[in-house]
Formats: structure tokens, sequence, C-alpha cells
């Protein structure tokens, strides 16, 4: 399947839409979605980090055609304006939203119980099924009072936020309160791959908008999707790193997200059908060495079930070996513990790359 034969407009977004089961009334407004502590680096050291996952009301883009259009582009505009609620073909994360408003006091609630587990992590981070820094998910009265709670507690603060949330007077203030770190999820700088596999709802121009209003306040991760839907393997690796090239100078921090299989999403669906494989393990490590020659960036993955057959994987046998290694090089940004890696598997991996464009 390529990429031009989809129609990616009205009829891709219904269809993306059509598949999604909105959990309205399935949740407590009092419950966060999960928390856990995991390594992370800050300034060239192994860390503790905390990781906070708040059920908020979900992600706009997947809710909602929103009339939200200040700072997008005049195409990203004209996207919004005209889409339907459907939310990127591979995001399963509305299943775990709320799907109604959660009133501060509740939301505030759930961070304040899953702070009951912190441990004085030198980091922590909060995500939502969407965005941080918009309003209709937190409040930015709530932006702020979580903010300068953990500005007490930690040294470093990370919030997820699509473009459209970022101005440069919302940062500032949040700036003042802790030391933050913005993560924007471009996963691509393709417009075409955007707006025809992924159905993003923004443009590189809008990241490259919010990226140089983050850089410029506090720190910027960016995430980069590999191998996002009707991309060939081959296709998916090179688009990764030539993504990893332009964002490589807004971003301290790049992560590298194989795409894994969420429910009720497209991806799923074409999975369903066999018309999609999550990629090998084997291209997750070329795109990390390739990507090291073209940035200073710290270079991160950590593949969601990576090893299954809905995350990234290779043949079974050399997995955890391989993710074992993903794991140290993001920690350490050491290249050489790819060295001498190997397996029968990756023999077959070389042979789908040069095959597979011809079996479309």
């Amino acid at each position: 399947m390529k990429i031009h034969d989809v129609d990616a407009t009205k009829e891709f977004q219904e269809k993306i839409r059509g598949l999604r089961k909105y959990p309205k009334g399935k949740y407590v407004p009092k419950q966060y979605v999960s928390c856990w502590s995991e390594k992370d680096v800050i300034d060239n050291e192994i860390v503790d980090a905390f990781v906070i996952i708040l059920r908020t009301r979900g992600c706009s883009w997947a809710l909602k055609s929103s009339g939200k259009t200040e700072g997008f582009s005049k195409d990203a505009r004209n996207s919004c304006w005209n889409s339907v609620a459907s939310g990127c073909s591979m995001c399963g994360y509305i299943n775990d939203a709320m799907i109604e408003n959660v009133s501060d006091e509740d939301l505030f609630f759930q961070f304040s119980e899953a702070m009951k587990k912190f441990n004085d992590q030198k980091i922590v981070k909060i995500f939502t099924s969407g965005s941080f820094l918009d309003k209709s998910e937190v409040s930015e009265k709530l932006q702020e009072k979580i903010c300068e709670t953990l500005g007490k507690k930690t040294e470093k603060v990370i919030v997820e936020s699509r473009p459209e949330f970022v101005n440069k007077e919302k940062l500032k203030k949040l700036k003042k309160l802790c030391a933050l770190e913005i993560a924007v999820g471009l996963e691509s700088a393709n417009d075409n791959v955007l707006g025809y596999s992924i159905n993003k709802g923004f443009t590189l121009k809008d990241y490259i908008r919010a990226a140089e209003i983050i850089k410029d306040i506090c720190s910027l991760k960016t995430y980069i999707l590999l191998k996002p839907p009707f991309l060939t393997e081959k296709e998916g690796i090179k688009d990764a790193i030539n993504t990893v090239k332009i964002v490589g100078e807004y971003s301290s921090t790049i992560s590298l997200n194989p795409v894994n299989i969420q429910k009720n999403t497209f991806v799923e669906f074409l999975w369903k059908r066999n018309e999609y494989r999550p990629p090998w393990l084997w291209s997750v490590v070329e795109v990390l060495k390739e990507s090291k020659k073209l940035t200073d960036a710290h270079l991160m993955c950590s593949p969601t079930g990576g090893g299954t057959r809905r995350g990234a994987h290779n043949c079974g046998r050399c997995d955890q070996k391989i993710l074992g290694d993903i794991q140290d090089f993001s920690l350490t940004q050491n290249l050489s513990v790819f060295d001498n890696l190997y397996c029968e598997c990756k023999e077959e991996w070389l042979d789908m790359l040069e095959v597979e464009g011809f079996m479309q």
C-alpha cells in the first residue's frame, strides 16, 4: 500500500474515528492512569525519573475538531477547520481518557495520590492523554500549581504538548516555577507523512514555530515515529533519520518511538488485516546509529511493547538482548553497545528491505 493511494481527508479521518471506542463513563475522575519509576539522564548522569499519567478529558485532536487555530500555519488551520474528530492513526491513548471534563480538584487529587509514591526522583514526567499545556485538559491555574509543587521537590519536570498550545507567556510563567522540558510529538518532518499517514493535524512549520519558542525558554524533547503506516520498512528508516537531521538543531533530547499496535486505532485495523508489521528492532538500531552521526542531541528509545507481536520485534530469539542494548545506548550514548550484534534474522531483515517495495 502506498501513501499516495490514501485519501487522508474526511474519509480517512472518519475511518480513524469509527475504529475508536470512546470510554465515556468508564473511569472515576479521581483515578490517575498509572505511575512508575524509570531511568533517565540529566547532564550525562543516569538518574531515577518518576512518571505520572493523569486521566484528563483526553486529546483535543482526538475528541473534536476544535476551532482553535492560533499559532497554526495556513495549511494546518485549513486542515483543523475542515477535519472531523479523529486523532492520530496510531494513537490509542484516548482509551485511558475520561472523554468528559475533569475538574481541577479531581485532577490535583490524582496528582497528589500519585505523588504519595514519589521517592525523591530527580526527574518527574507528567503525561496526559493529550497535551498538558491544553487548558481544556489541564487548566492554566492547575498547570501552574503542579509545576510549583514539583519545582520544590525535583530537579526537572517534563510535560507533553502539541505545538498549537505552546506560547511564550505561558512557558515563561511555568519556567519560573520549575526546571521545565516540553516534549512535542512531531513524528515526521515530512508533511505528506504527517497528513496522509499519521493524520497529525499540524505541519512541520507549526512544529518549528513551537520549537523556536520552547528552546529560547526551556528545553525541548522531540518524539519521532519509526515506521508510520503506509511506509515500507526502508522508507520508515529513511524518514526517521531525515527527521532527526531536521529537529536536531532545536532539540536537547530526541526520542525515537517505534510504532506499537494500540487498541482501537487505524494501525491496529491494518495490522489485523496483515497489512502492517511493527518495525524490526534492527531498524531501531540502524536509525539510532545513523542519527548519532547527525546530531548532538541526546538520543533515546524505549520501545513500547518491544519484543512482542504488537511492538518492535525481530525473530524472538534476539529481541531481549537487542532491547537491553537499546536501553544501554539510551542512557550512555555509547554506540559500542551495538558492536558485534548479530542474529540469523538480520539477513532476513536485510533481504526484506530490498524486496518489500516490489511487494506493494
